[in-house]
């Protein structure tokens, strides 16, 4: 899929050398004053961590993508390994984007470390991604290379599985800590209660759709989203695509549907650039078509964080959007 992730191995190789040298330092360094040390690759997991402490003090999180570059892209560093290295609890997605951390927990030194992947946590519920009409294909299967089934990463997009993750991140805090159990899950009752609202709030916005599919000039994150509300959706690329020029038959093919469909709207996700969602508006019938965006919530900084960001507020953001677009 991601051709860069062919490096991670040399990657991670360079940098477990320098946690090795690095090994003097205490083992207890991720810590401080006794509690809990928490390592989560994704915005979502820091997020719904953070809600389910709650004022007990009791952990020390680390989210190792709050410069906001994306799953995708990150590779850690020796800090990270050595910070991963003495947690108490490692939350990741566990896709292709995350093979970094096999090799990482190999040197891992808190051998009692408790290790949640949000994949095993969902099972079944996990989505293989989909090349559907329209779509560019990648240089992978260009090339005719043969390779294994390839998961979305994006399964915090889905509210329903959001409550599912939330009662596995509460279970696992509740082993590590025991002492603060009722304070976790009774945080966890109040939690699920907005979850549960913000579930009820899409359910009803796509009941109420008069324009019941989504087009994305963009990659594709939001497949766990639409499947969970029967939104239908074409795009671009698909949601984990390291591809950035789209052909001109994927711009026409696009167009058309645009046109099929008379639609109104073209969606980019944040942080894109907004070329190709032109392209396809430049190329239909349609001119007076907007560009809207949607966010992914894979790419929040800890200056997004301190100003506010979270989990509940930036996806009612997505709901406020969607209701907007698709009412028309």
């Amino acid at each position: 899929m991601f051709s860069v992730r062919r490096l991670f191995s040399i990657t991670i190789t360079a940098a477990l050398a320098a946690f090795i040298f690095t090994g003097c330092a205490d083992s207890n360094a991720a810590r401080k004053d006794g509690k809990l040390s928490i390592v989560c690759t994704t915005f979502s997991e820091y997020d719904w961590t953070k809600n389910i402490i709650g004022d007990t003090d009791s952990a020390e999180i680390t989210y190792l993508l709050g410069s906001g570059i994306d799953l995708h892209n990150y590779q850690p560093t020796a800090q990270d390994i050595l910070t991963i290295s003495n947690c108490d609890l490692l939350m990741y997605v566990g896709g292709e984007s995350e093979s970094w951390v096999t090799d990482t927990l190999q040197d891992a030194r808190n051998k009692d470390m408790k290790i949640l992947r949000l994949f095993d946590v969902l099972g079944q519920s996990v989505k293989e991604e989909e090349l559907k009409e329209g779509m560019e294909p990648e240089e992978e299967e260009e090339e005719g290379e043969e390779e294994g089934p390839e998961y979305d990463e994006h399964v915090w997009l889905s509210v329903k599985n959001a409550e599912v993750i939330c009662r596995a991140i509460c279970d696992s805090l509740c082993e590590k800590d025991p002492d603060n159990a009722a304070k976790y899950r009774a945080n966890l009752d109040s939690y699920e209660a907005e979850l549960k609202a913000l579930d009820t709030g899409f359910a009803e916005m796509a009941a109420a759709a008069k324009t019941r599919t989504v087009l994305f000039g963009d990659r594709f994150p939001f497949r766990y989203l639409v499947d969970d509300y029967g939104i239908d959706y074409y795009a671009a690329f698909v949601g984990c695509s390291a591809e950035t020029a789209a052909s001109f038959e994927t711009i026409a093919k696009l167009s058309e549907k645009v046109n099929e469909l008379g639609l109104d709207t073209v969606f980019i996700i944040e942080n894109s650039d907004d070329s190709i969602a032109k392209s396809i508006i430049a190329n239909s019938k349609k001119k007076d078509i907007s560009i809207e965006k949607l966010n992914s919530l894979q790419s929040v900084t800890a200056k997004d964080i301190n100003s506010g960001a979270a989990y509940i507020s930036l996806m009612n953001e997505n709901l406020e959007t969607l209701k907007r677009v698709l009412d028309k």
